[in-house]
Protein backbone atom coordinates (compact mmCIF):
# COMPACT_ATOMS: atom_id res chain seq x y z
CA UNK A 1 0.00 0.00 0.00
CA UNK A 2 2.48 2.87 1.34
CA UNK A 3 5.92 2.15 0.38
CA UNK A 4 9.12 4.39 1.15
CA UNK A 5 12.01 3.95 -1.38
CA UNK A 6 15.05 5.95 -0.47
CA UNK A 7 13.49 8.73 1.33
CA UNK A 8 15.75 11.70 1.91
CA UNK A 9 14.87 15.10 3.63
CA UNK A 10 17.93 17.89 3.95
CA UNK A 11 17.39 21.36 5.06
CA UNK A 12 19.29 24.32 4.01
CA UNK A 13 21.16 26.19 7.42
CA UNK A 14 23.15 28.58 9.04
CA UNK A 15 23.97 32.13 7.51
CA UNK A 16 22.10 32.54 3.76
CA UNK A 17 21.52 28.47 3.71
CA UNK A 18 24.96 28.04 2.91
CA UNK A 19 25.02 24.74 4.97
CA UNK A 20 23.13 21.32 5.30
CA UNK A 21 21.14 19.37 7.56
CA UNK A 22 19.86 15.96 6.90
CA UNK A 23 17.02 15.20 8.83
CA UNK A 24 16.37 12.32 7.07
CA UNK A 25 18.59 10.08 5.00
CA UNK A 26 17.73 7.03 2.36
CA UNK A 27 14.60 5.46 4.68
CA UNK A 28 12.46 2.56 2.95
CA UNK A 29 10.14 0.55 4.13
CA UNK A 30 6.40 -0.21 4.10
CA UNK A 31 2.80 -0.30 5.32
CA UNK A 32 0.56 -3.08 4.25
CA UNK A 33 -3.18 -2.79 4.42
CA UNK A 34 -4.48 -3.79 7.76
CA UNK A 35 -0.77 -3.49 9.33
CA UNK A 36 0.43 -1.33 11.87
CA UNK A 37 4.44 -0.17 11.69
CA UNK A 38 5.84 1.47 14.71
CA UNK A 39 8.55 4.10 14.11
CA UNK A 40 10.23 4.85 16.82
CA UNK A 41 13.09 6.74 17.74
CA UNK A 42 13.70 9.86 20.14
CA UNK A 43 13.39 13.40 19.68
CA UNK A 44 15.32 14.75 16.38
CA UNK A 45 15.31 11.49 15.10
CA UNK A 46 13.35 12.24 11.60
CA UNK A 47 10.28 10.61 12.47
CA UNK A 48 7.75 13.51 12.58
CA UNK A 49 9.43 14.93 9.37
CA UNK A 50 8.95 11.08 7.69
CA UNK A 51 5.20 11.63 8.46
CA UNK A 52 4.98 15.41 7.01
CA UNK A 53 6.72 13.49 3.86
CA UNK A 54 3.73 11.43 3.73
CA UNK A 55 0.93 13.57 3.85
CA UNK A 56 3.15 16.17 1.50
CA UNK A 57 3.36 18.70 4.25
CA UNK A 58 6.56 19.36 3.25
CA UNK A 59 8.71 18.59 -0.06
CA UNK A 60 10.44 15.73 -0.47
CA UNK A 61 15.14 16.35 -1.38
CA UNK A 62 15.06 12.69 -2.66
CA UNK A 63 13.70 9.09 -2.71
CA UNK A 64 10.38 8.03 -3.62
CA UNK A 65 7.15 7.80 -1.69
CA UNK A 66 4.32 5.32 -3.60
CA UNK A 67 0.86 4.81 -2.73
CA UNK A 68 -0.73 1.48 -4.30
CA UNK A 69 2.10 1.51 -6.81
CA UNK A 70 1.69 5.13 -8.07
CA UNK A 71 3.90 8.07 -6.66
CA UNK A 72 2.63 10.18 -4.10
CA UNK A 73 0.56 13.67 -5.19
CA UNK A 74 -0.58 15.40 -2.42
CA UNK A 75 -4.18 16.50 -3.30
CA UNK A 76 -8.18 16.04 -2.68
CA UNK A 77 -7.46 12.28 -3.98
CA UNK A 78 -4.45 11.47 -1.86
CA UNK A 79 -6.41 12.72 1.00
CA UNK A 80 -9.08 10.75 0.43
CA UNK A 81 -7.38 7.71 1.16
CA UNK A 82 -4.10 9.31 3.62
CA UNK A 83 -4.78 11.28 6.80
CA UNK A 84 -2.71 12.12 9.59
CA UNK A 85 -3.45 13.00 13.20
CA UNK A 86 -1.13 14.48 15.48
CA UNK A 87 0.49 15.07 19.29
CA UNK A 88 -1.36 18.26 20.17
CA UNK A 89 -5.45 17.66 19.75
CA UNK A 90 -6.08 21.02 20.90
CA UNK A 91 -3.54 22.69 18.12
CA UNK A 92 -6.27 21.30 15.61
CA UNK A 93 -8.96 23.00 16.77
CA UNK A 94 -10.14 26.48 16.23
CA UNK A 95 -11.46 27.22 19.68
CA UNK A 96 -13.67 29.77 18.49
CA UNK A 97 -15.47 27.36 16.22
CA UNK A 98 -17.26 24.48 18.16
CA UNK A 99 -15.03 21.08 17.66
CA UNK A 100 -17.39 19.18 15.17
CA UNK A 101 -16.66 22.39 12.48
CA UNK A 102 -13.82 19.66 11.67
CA UNK A 103 -16.85 17.04 10.16
CA UNK A 104 -18.38 20.00 8.28
CA UNK A 105 -15.18 20.86 6.33
CA UNK A 106 -15.26 17.59 5.01
CA UNK A 107 -18.69 17.55 4.39
CA UNK A 108 -17.85 20.81 2.28
CA UNK A 109 -14.92 19.55 0.24
CA UNK A 110 -15.77 15.70 -0.25
CA UNK A 111 -19.86 15.22 0.55
CA UNK A 112 -21.59 18.56 -1.03
CA UNK A 113 -24.33 16.55 -1.54
CA UNK A 114 -24.35 13.63 0.90
CA UNK A 115 -27.74 13.59 2.13
CA UNK A 116 -26.87 10.55 4.48
CA UNK A 117 -24.89 12.95 6.25
CA UNK A 118 -25.91 12.64 9.83
CA UNK A 119 -25.55 8.97 9.59
CA UNK A 120 -22.16 8.99 8.67
CA UNK A 121 -21.37 10.50 11.52
CA UNK A 122 -23.23 8.81 13.92
CA UNK A 123 -21.46 5.56 12.57
CA UNK A 124 -18.00 7.32 12.35
CA UNK A 125 -18.23 8.51 16.07
CA UNK A 126 -19.56 4.90 16.95
CA UNK A 127 -16.56 3.68 15.40
CA UNK A 128 -13.94 5.90 17.72
CA UNK A 129 -16.18 4.53 20.43
CA UNK A 130 -18.12 8.69 21.04
CA UNK A 131 -21.13 9.63 22.04
CA UNK A 132 -22.69 12.19 19.70
CA UNK A 133 -25.12 13.32 22.34
CA UNK A 134 -21.79 14.39 24.44
CA UNK A 135 -19.44 15.26 21.79
CA UNK A 136 -21.66 17.36 19.41
CA UNK A 137 -22.06 21.50 19.54
CA UNK A 138 -19.63 21.27 21.90
CA UNK A 139 -16.10 24.14 22.26
CA UNK A 140 -13.03 22.39 22.03
CA UNK A 141 -12.59 23.64 25.30
CA UNK A 142 -15.26 21.74 26.76
CA UNK A 143 -13.77 18.56 26.01
CA UNK A 144 -11.45 16.20 26.69
CA UNK A 145 -7.92 15.71 24.95
CA UNK A 146 -8.69 11.66 24.52
CA UNK A 147 -12.05 13.33 22.95
CA UNK A 148 -10.82 15.56 20.55
CA UNK A 149 -8.18 13.39 19.41
CA UNK A 150 -10.73 10.41 18.81
CA UNK A 151 -13.13 13.04 16.90
CA UNK A 152 -9.78 13.60 14.69
CA UNK A 153 -9.65 10.20 14.05
CA UNK A 154 -13.60 10.24 13.11
CA UNK A 155 -13.12 12.90 10.59
CA UNK A 156 -10.38 10.62 8.94
CA UNK A 157 -12.95 7.73 9.13
CA UNK A 158 -15.61 9.52 7.25
CA UNK A 159 -13.48 9.32 4.29
CA UNK A 160 -12.96 5.64 4.55
CA UNK A 161 -9.42 6.23 4.47
CA UNK A 162 -6.82 3.22 4.17
CA UNK A 163 -3.74 4.74 5.51
CA UNK A 164 -3.50 6.63 8.79
CA UNK A 165 0.18 8.33 10.00
CA UNK A 166 -0.49 8.55 13.67
CA UNK A 167 2.04 10.64 15.27
CA UNK A 168 2.35 11.02 19.15
CA UNK A 169 -1.00 10.72 19.39
CA UNK A 170 -1.13 9.72 22.63
CA UNK A 171 1.28 11.37 24.54
CA UNK A 172 -0.28 14.01 25.82
CA UNK A 173 -2.88 12.11 27.06
CA UNK A 174 -3.14 10.31 30.69
CA UNK A 175 -2.88 6.56 31.06
CA UNK A 176 -6.52 5.70 30.97
CA UNK A 177 -7.57 7.92 27.66
CA UNK A 178 -4.27 6.40 26.31
CA UNK A 179 -4.96 2.96 26.19
CA UNK A 180 -8.51 3.56 24.99
CA UNK A 181 -6.90 5.42 22.09
CA UNK A 182 -4.97 2.48 21.26
CA UNK A 183 -7.55 -0.03 21.14
CA UNK A 184 -9.37 1.80 18.97
CA UNK A 185 -6.27 1.38 16.65
CA UNK A 186 -6.17 -2.12 17.01
CA UNK A 187 -9.92 -2.17 16.15
CA UNK A 188 -9.34 0.02 12.96
CA UNK A 189 -6.59 -2.29 11.78
CA UNK A 190 -8.50 -5.21 12.19
CA UNK A 191 -11.14 -3.71 9.41
CA UNK A 192 -8.43 -2.93 6.92
CA UNK A 193 -7.13 0.37 8.28
CA UNK A 194 -3.19 0.68 7.59
CA UNK A 195 -1.64 2.87 10.41
CA UNK A 196 1.86 4.12 10.28
CA UNK A 197 2.41 5.05 14.46
CA UNK A 198 4.99 7.15 15.28
CA UNK A 199 6.28 7.51 18.53
CA UNK A 200 9.05 7.41 21.57
CA UNK A 201 7.88 5.25 23.61
CA UNK A 202 9.00 1.56 23.11
CA UNK A 203 5.84 0.17 25.20
CA UNK A 204 3.19 1.65 23.54
CA UNK A 205 4.74 0.30 19.83
CA UNK A 206 5.18 -3.13 20.96
CA UNK A 207 1.79 -2.95 22.46
CA UNK A 208 0.00 -2.05 18.48
CA UNK A 209 2.30 -2.66 16.29
CA UNK A 210 3.32 -5.92 14.15
CA UNK A 211 6.73 -4.18 12.92
CA UNK A 212 9.24 -1.81 13.94
CA UNK A 213 11.32 0.39 12.54
CA UNK A 214 14.10 2.19 14.83
CA UNK A 215 15.07 5.64 13.73
CA UNK A 216 18.51 7.52 14.34
CA UNK A 217 19.73 10.62 12.96
CA UNK A 218 17.43 10.31 10.32
CA UNK A 219 18.50 6.98 9.22
CA UNK A 220 17.37 2.93 10.16
CA UNK A 221 19.22 1.17 12.53
CA UNK A 222 17.21 -1.49 13.18
CA UNK A 223 13.84 -2.72 11.57
CA UNK A 224 11.71 -6.22 11.04
CA UNK A 225 9.09 -7.90 13.14
CA UNK A 226 7.99 -6.77 16.27
CA UNK A 227 8.57 -9.42 18.46
CA UNK A 228 12.17 -9.96 16.93
CA UNK A 229 13.58 -6.51 17.11
CA UNK A 230 12.13 -6.60 20.75
CA UNK A 231 13.18 -10.05 21.77
CA UNK A 232 16.23 -9.59 20.09
CA UNK A 233 17.75 -6.43 19.88
CA UNK A 234 21.09 -6.10 17.95
CA UNK A 235 21.81 -2.45 17.43
CA UNK A 236 23.22 -0.54 20.47
CA UNK A 237 20.33 2.12 20.28
CA UNK A 238 17.88 -0.15 20.27
CA UNK A 239 19.71 -1.81 22.99
CA UNK A 240 19.34 1.58 24.89
CA UNK A 241 16.27 2.76 24.24
CA UNK A 242 14.71 -0.92 25.82
CA UNK A 243 17.00 -0.06 28.60
CA UNK A 244 15.12 2.88 29.21
CA UNK A 245 11.37 1.84 29.03
CA UNK A 246 10.78 2.01 32.99
CA UNK A 247 9.78 -1.14 34.64
CA UNK A 248 7.79 -1.78 38.23
CA UNK A 249 10.64 -2.48 41.26
CA UNK A 250 13.42 -2.38 39.12
CA UNK A 251 16.20 -0.11 38.54
CA UNK A 252 17.28 1.46 35.05
CA UNK A 253 20.25 -0.67 33.16
CA UNK A 254 22.67 1.05 30.91
CA UNK A 255 22.99 -1.23 27.76
CA UNK A 256 26.25 -2.55 27.48
CA UNK A 257 28.03 -1.29 24.45
CA UNK A 258 28.94 -3.65 21.02
CA UNK A 259 32.06 -4.21 19.93
CA UNK A 260 31.88 -6.22 16.99
CA UNK A 261 30.33 -4.45 14.18
CA UNK A 262 28.42 -7.72 12.11
CA UNK A 263 29.10 -6.11 8.53
CA UNK A 264 32.57 -6.83 9.28
CA UNK A 265 32.05 -9.79 9.89
CA UNK A 266 30.13 -11.02 6.69
CA UNK A 267 31.34 -8.54 4.13
CA UNK A 268 27.92 -7.03 3.61
CA UNK A 269 28.57 -3.68 1.57
CA UNK A 270 24.74 -2.71 2.71
CA UNK A 271 23.42 -0.19 4.60
CA UNK A 272 21.18 -2.96 6.28
CA UNK A 273 21.91 -6.26 7.06
CA UNK A 274 19.49 -8.97 7.20
CA UNK A 275 20.33 -10.95 10.16
CA UNK A 276 17.14 -13.66 10.15
CA UNK A 277 14.02 -13.61 8.19
CA UNK A 278 12.18 -10.49 9.06
CA UNK A 279 14.98 -9.00 11.07
CA UNK A 280 17.23 -6.19 9.94
CA UNK A 281 19.77 -4.38 11.74
CA UNK A 282 22.65 -1.15 10.59
CA UNK A 283 26.01 -1.14 11.35
CA UNK A 284 26.55 -0.50 14.92
CA UNK A 285 28.79 2.32 14.16
CA UNK A 286 27.03 3.66 11.17
CA UNK A 287 28.55 7.32 10.56
CA UNK A 288 32.25 6.24 10.93
CA UNK A 289 31.95 2.31 9.71
CA UNK A 290 34.45 1.89 6.70
CA UNK A 291 32.39 -0.66 5.28
CA UNK A 292 28.91 1.50 5.21
CA UNK A 293 30.57 4.86 4.40
CA UNK A 294 33.09 4.05 2.21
Amino acid sequence: MLRLDDLTKVYKVGAFGGKTLTAVGGVSFDVAPGEVVSLIGESGSGKTTIGKMILGLIPITSGTITFDGVPVKPGKAYYRNVQGVFQDPFSSYNPVFKADRVFRMIREEYFPSARDWDERIETALSAVRLNPGQVLNKFPHQLSGGQLQRLLIARALLLDIKLLVADEITSMLDASTRIDVLNLLADLKARGLGVLYITHDLSLGNYLAERTVVLRHGSVVEMGLTEKVFGDPLHPYTRQLLSAVPRLRSSWEEAAPVETCLYHDSGTTGRLLEVEEGHQVACAHLATCPVTTG
